[in-house]
């Protein structure tokens, strides 16, 4: 019984770990689109050339 339950277990956390890890990647893949979209659509300073498209 004790080694079943292991194998569950081990299997919920590879599991858990699995969608995470995809989750992140859909999220590093949106935030890589709006910075490229962010880079392209920037607009121009007031002396002609490009101005800088975020605060920091």
């Amino acid at each position: 019984m004790v080694p079943l339950l292991l194998v569950l277990l081990l299997a919920v956390i590879l599991f858990g770990a699995g969608f995470a890890l995809k989750a992140l990647w859909w999220v590093a893949i949106i935030v890589l689109v709006l910075w490229l979209l962010g880079f392209v659509m920037r607009g121009t300073s007031s002396g002609g050339g490009r101005s800088r498209w975020y605060r920091w």
